[in-house]
């Protein structure tokens, strides 16, 4: 069977190189380097990636071999597995990093170190690599209360994210038993996460529950802030103060979806008390600063919601000075017009360029991740094909709806899929020819079965 020392065997004869000459083209010590041909020296990473280029093949060309002979077949040894960890993940070599580390943990000792190489591609955003590590160490920690157990899970919630909202469901409810588990502070992002998460698949029930624990643990840190010393290392993404204004905000954003507005317009102005802070620092400012801007728009958007059509011109000035709010202002908008039969088509006039641009690279997101941006899209899609059947703008009207079932289909979201079927069902004999074949071709994507 081949190994990285007959490769070299061979490569030295078929290229006609004396050890000497190999050795300075490897910038590697000739001793050394016939030690390792012979195999009594295993050599380094560094060595290896030497030999590679000098032989003129590609870097990793031998990392499957090498995790093999020094990690499988051998005694893995620590001071070598770190750099191949590392070495692997800057390669995206995924495959060998989940086959090496398949059999190394079999030694439990290591389980303290690949934590630490986790956290560290992690933070360098290897996320791939970092991934396998982290459900590594959680398929394999002994203590099952731990505090590293339970940061194993945050991580894997973090980078496990896919558009099925079943799939981030399924996550969420697994990190729900791991909170307490975090440290008190991490705590707060964690279940900052997961109400994020809750609030984008509208399980408002959930978004309800986890901010007003939030706020109960976010206020708590606060009262006790003041003893600890200022030079201990804060261990939240964010200062204490944002996540008790943060729970407020998603509180009154439970509200506004229940359409019980004045009690949203009440949690807004708590959460706008909670930003009145003494002498706040650059980074406390720039927080300050986006939750202002968040309540003035939400305040323009409960009026609206509540009727008042004349604040409609000054709530697009909002919006369209905050480009990354176009497609949540345009739905709102939408929505006041068939809650209350305005017509906007002067503002879906204004917003033209920007509405072409949906859906593509072209949009700008903002702080909006893919998760919420694809159900923005097809909601948007929607109120639109609602919005321009009412205006009896038919054409208009079941294009835009038959997007948003392509969307609601491609991320499997049934209950969207089954809103689209249903308006098209009441307007089909309005679809010309082109729009009857795109229904037909997403039925019968819909109507396939899967396997897997």
């Amino acid at each position: 069977m081949s190994n990285i020392r007959t490769y070299i065997e061979d490569y030295l004869k078929n290229e006609g190189y004396k050890l000497q000459q190999f050795s300075e083209m490897a910038d590697i010590n000739v001793g050394t380097l016939s030690a390792i041909i012979k195999g009594s020296r295993l050599m380094s990473m560094n060595q290896l990636d030497q030999i590679t280029s000098a032989m003129g093949l590609e870097q990793g060309y031998f990392y499957e071999m090498y995790g093999v002979e020094c990690f499988i077949e051998s005694a893995p040894h620590w001071r070598r597995l770190e750099p191949f960890l590392y070495r692997c993940a800057e390669l995206g070599k995924l495959d060998i990093i989940q086959q090496v580390i398949t059999h190394v943990t079999d030694d439990q000792s290591y389980i303290d170190e690949l934590f630490i190489v986790a956290e560290s591609l992690y933070n360098k955003s290897m996320n791939e690599s970092a991934l396998i590590l982290f459900e590594c160490v959680a398929d394999c920690e002994k203590y099952q209360h731990s505090e590293r157990l339970a940061l194993c899970q945050y991580r894997i919630f973090l980078l496990h994210k896919t558009l099925s909202k079943y799939d981030n469901l399924k996550a969420a409810v697994k990190l729900e038993q791991y909170i307490d588990k975090l440290n008190e502070e991490v705590q707060l992002d964690a279940i900052k996460d997961l109400v994020n998460l809750y609030n984008a698949i509208h399980l408002w029930d959930k978004v309800d529950t986890w901010s007003r624990e939030l706020e109960r643990k976010a206020e708590f840190q606060l009262k006790i802030q003041y003893r600890r010393r200022k030079n201990n290392r804060r261990l939240t993404v964010y200062p204490l103060f944002t996540y008790a204004a943060y729970a407020n905000l998603m509180i009154s954003t439970v509200y506004s979806a229940g359409r019980e507005y004045h009690k949203a317009i009440k949690y807004m102005h708590k959460y706008m008390r909670i930003i009145e802070i003494e002498n706040p620092t650059e980074e406390d400012q720039e927080i300050i600063n986006l939750f202002k801007k968040w309540g003035e728009g939400n305040r323009q958007l409960y009026q609206l919601m509540l009727g008042q059509e004349n604040v409609i011109d000054s709530y697009m000035n909002y919006i369209e000075s905050n480009p990354e709010e176009i497609l949540a202002g345009l739905i709102n908008i939408l929505q006041a017009a068939d809650e209350y039969s305005f017509n906007v088509d002067y503002a879906l006039k204004r917003f033209k360029e920007q509405i072409l641009l949906f859906n593509t690279d072209m949009h700008i997101k903002g702080s909006y991740n893919d998760q919420r941006l694809n159900q923005g899209y097809k909601v948007f899609y929607y109120e639109l094909a609602k919005y321009q059947i009412n205006q009896c703008n038919y054409s208009i009207g079941i294009d835009a709806l038959l997007m948003c079932l392509e969307l609601s289909s491609s991320s499997e979201d049934d209950l969207m899929c089954i809103k689209c079927l249903d308006l098209y069902g009441e307007y089909r004999s309005e679809a010309n020819e082109t729009q009857i074949r795109r229904y037909k071709n997403v039925v019968e994507k819909l109507s396939a079965p899967t396997f897997g």
